[in-house]
């Protein structure tokens, strides 16, 4: 398949440049996935979806325009480009849009190292529907749950490919694997729900789907009897499952789109100490078996190790070409795209290093305070950094879990929570977003 993509790649260039483009790229993904619902141990859904996407980008001087189709045949191919090449001559002129030169583009690469694709036979869907089922009656199984929500299983093949005039061309594959679980505890108004997820790129790194039911189920049980939390100023520990959302908003707020509008509550950080020192923050596109790694970014360009914070200052921007070319800067190879936009700037994987403590640990030195295991909602100010969100959890006194808490907002600021912040080290690695608890000294609850 991937020869046939290189030589439809190939195809539409040339139909590109005979439509009038001076430069073009294209990218084609060819997806497939099968999903199963259960539900009271009888099939509830079953989907399996099939789809080529092809992704058209021409350049007439400095004016651009997408276009994206998912037929192949040589007439709607030809439409396309001329469509593209229609749109790009009445778009306005941005000077800094273009392909990458020859010199900047990655010239080798080692996707089998990757290991993003798992060369084993694929589950059936009765194997999806059986790991379904077990998955819900290990979740029903657990004292105390009512009901289950659901469980569902599934997989997904995805293969890119990337190819563009100035004589860039590279594709690979990925696989991933899912089991998920809801459950509800309690009935009424005293329900409580919760669940647990895992996907993987291979199958056989999938967790068994009985402790993935089981988990769902324990957790639902825990948040049973849940109550609104006392209303002030005191320590807040997000938990693992939900902290990497914290360091999202740093991750968006370094993005070079963000910065080149002056957008950002980081616009003017470069260089300044915005974690504690002794934190490091790590983007590794190369770590294998992971989700969010790839051989080469959306522009055809190398990517590699990078050091975003380091000991707790900010190194650089996320940016892509144009980002890059807005701020004098150069590319850190972060492109991403979907098959109807052009490139944009995006964070891959990351961890969070520096952590020392375990969660048990932090959670016995945070004293009294909240323990945050879900939220919801979020009024997130991009350009001043105040934070505001529904949360819930389990209150903690004299550095003991207490009870459940449900019905509250913390708020703060994320300049004063990140700088404080203080990281364990319970990060787990087959994540595409290492990030371990983190706990914030002081924040603001609004609750009872």
């Amino acid at each position: 398949m991937m020869n046939d993509f290189d030589a439809l790649a190939k195809k539409l260039l040339r139909v590109a440049a005979l439509a009038g483009a001076d430069a073009a790229d294209v990218i084609l993904v060819d997806a497939k996935d099968v999903s199963i619902d259960v539900r009271d141990g009888m099939l509830e859904h079953a989907e399996r979806s099939e789809s080529v996407d092809i992704g058209l980008r021409v350049l007439i001087g400095q004016k651009q325009a997408c276009v994206s189709v998912s037929d192949t045949s040589d007439h709607t191919l030809e439409q396309m480009a001329e469509r593209a090449v229609a749109m790009a001559k009445v778009a306005p002129e941005d000077q800094h849009i273009g392909l990458a030169d020859a010199d900047q583009l990655a010239q080798a690469w080692d996707v089998d190292a990757l290991e993003l694709a798992d060369a084993s036979d694929k589950p059936t869907p009765e194997m999806l529907q059986q790991t379904a089922q077990a998955a819900e009656a290990a979740a029903l199984a657990v004292s105390g749950v009512a009901q289950v929500l659901g469980a569902s299983s599934g997989w997904a093949e995805t293969q890119i490919h990337l190819a563009a005039s100035n004589g860039f061309s590279g594709g690979y594959r990925r696989t991933s694997f899912s089991t998920s679980c809801g459950a509800i505890a309690g009935d009424g108004l005293q329900m409580e729900r919760d669940y647990c997820g895992e996907g993987r790129a291979h199958f056989a790194d999938l967790p068994d789907a009985e402790a993935i039911g089981k988990l769902a189920g324990e957790r639902a049980v825990a948040k049973f009897g849940a109550v609104k939390p006392p209303t002030g100023t005191y320590p807040i520990l997000f938990d693992e499952r939900i902290s990497s959302t914290l360091i999202g908003h740093l991750l968006s707020a370094i993005n070079g789109n963000s910065i080149v509008r002056g957008s950002s509550w980081l616009k003017d950080a470069l260089g300044a100490q915005i974690l504690p020192m002794g934190i490091d923050l790590v983007e590794d596109p190369t770590r294998a078996r992971v989700s969010g790694s790839k051989p080469f970014d959306a522009e055809g360009l190398p990517v590699a190790v990078r050091h975003i914070i380091e000991n707790g200052v900010l190194q650089g921007w996320t940016l892509d070409l144009a980002s890059a070319r807005k701020l004098g800067m150069k590319s850190t190879g972060n492109a991403s795209r979907g098959v109807g936009s052009p490139p944009s700037p995006s964070s891959g994987n990351m961890a969070l290093l520096g952590g020392v403590k375990s969660r048990d640990q932090l959670v016995s030195d945070m004293g009294t305070g909240l323990l945050v295991t879900g939220m919801i909602g979020s009024t997130i100010s991009p350009t001043t950094g105040d934070y505001s969100r529904g949360a819930n959890g389990f209150w903690v006194e004299n550095g003991q879990i207490m009870h459940p808490v449900n019905e509250c907002t913390i708020a703060g600021n994320l300049h004063q929570m990140l700088a404080g912040m203080i990281p364990a080290n319970d990060g787990r690695a087959h994540l595409s977003r290492v990030i371990p608890s983190l706990l914030i000294e002081s924040m603001v609850i609004a609750g009872a």
